[in-house]
């Protein structure tokens, strides 16, 4: 059998006809940056995120980077963050000229520790970025208290939560900016990159619209030096299209999520795999279903052989990167961050698997540990 990671396929067949009639719409129209296309996906947005304000952006990556410039991040501030992610959430920090500060993760949620964030923050400190990774928010009461404390905003990396929810609000209206990824591996994904900045905060939403068409509120006018960073109106098409079905779609991964959970119980492998853990306060939309397990590269090659894909998000993480060596940090600054980086795989979960695909990877990793 074959099970890829990810069936992208799958998920468009059904839904072809209105991607197509959308397309064919807007190559009509002749509009593709921005316009009316665009700021309808914002309004979307706006109302399933429960956010005032939406701005679409070029990418995720551009997303991150727009709202820190935003909250006046610059050259010779720190921003913090985990090192436990994808390289864009410190790769931003760094194109602004300021300074990623790690710290390590919680080793259940693989977010950031609380605990250890106060330490962290210095006087150079212009903001926290926790990542709700995989699906799921971070824990964010004491992360918004300590940036309460010292009056710093908080920027949600939630390029892989949208329609996650902690204590029943939902991702990117938790801090004072919520990023968000379109890019098509997603949940809701599109047809190339895209990106969305949310915000509760008008003085902040204004400046992204103007930060994204190079610091310009009126044409050929610039206030400050932006950036090129539109979303455009065929991306913007796919994408309203895909959000009314992202409701349907995040069911079927969290079905398929509580039907893996019961599939290596049943195996008598929860001695081996360690499972991905919800906290009670949260929503996980599984962006991906993430299971611990010892002798990693080698199961992997394994499941590779008999079919079924893989993913190890992230096998270095960001504080042992060659391009952060100057930051002074080492082999066991982090040790959460590079245990996991060391054990975790990432397992197919997108929303059209079928049961006997889940049950024949189930089987291949409990014939992986029985030999």
């Amino acid at each position: 059998m074959k099970v890829p990671l990810l069936d992208l396929k799958a998920q468009y067949r059904p839904i072809r006809a209105e991607i197509l009639a959308a397309l064919e719409a807007v190559c009509d129209e002749q509009a593709f940056i921005l316009g009316a296309r665009v700021a309808d996906l914002e309004t979307d947005i706006q109302g399933y995120v429960g956010a005032s304000h939406a701005v679409g952006v070029a990418s995720g990556t551009d997303a991150i980077l727009l709202a820190l410039m935003a909250v006046g991040v610059g050259p010779g501030d720190e921003v913090v963050t985990v090192p436990y992610t994808f390289f864009a959430t410190a790769g931003s920090i760094s194109r602004l000229g300021a300074k990623p500060v790690f710290v390590d993760i919680k080793p259940d949620t693989y977010n950031l520790d609380p605990a250890l964030l106060e330490s962290a923050v210095t006087p150079k400190t212009k903001a926290v970025m926790p990542v709700h990774l995989y699906g799921q928010c971070a824990e964010m009461e004491p992360i918004l208290a300590v940036a309460d404390r010292r009056k710093i905003p908080v920027i949600e990396d939630a390029a892989q939560a949208i329609g996650a929810a902690r204590r029943g609000r939902p991702a990117g209206t938790l801090g004072q900016a919520g990023c968000f990824s379109f890019f098509p591996s997603k949940n809701l994904g599109g047809f190339g990159d895209g990106g969305m900045v949310t915000t509760n905060d008008q003085a902040l939403a204004d400046r992204v619209r103007m930060l994204r068409v190079h610091g310009s509120r009126v044409k050929y006018v610039h206030e400050v030096i932006g950036m090129n960073s539109r979303l455009d109106a065929l991306q913007a098409a796919v994408l309203r299209i895909k959000l009314t079905h992202l409701e349907e779609w995040t069911k079927g991964r969290q079905r398929n999520a509580a039907r893996y959970d019961s599939l290596f119980k049943d195996a008598g492998l929860l001695d081996r795999v360690t499972l991905p853990a919800v906290t009670a306060e949260n929503r996980h939309v599984y962006n991906q279903y993430v299971v611990r397990v010892p002798r990693r590269d080698q199961l992997r090659a394994f499941l590779q052989e008999q079919g079924v894909g893989t993913e190890i998000y992230y096998p270095v993480p960001l504080h042992l990167q060659v391009c952060y060596k100057d930051l002074g940090y080492r082999e066991g600054s982090f040790p959460q961050s590079e245990r996991a980086a060391r054990e975790t795989l990432a397992l197919p979960i997108f929303a059209e698997l079928t049961a006997d695909q889940q049950a024949y990877v189930v089987e291949r990793i409990k014939k992986f540990f029985a030999s």
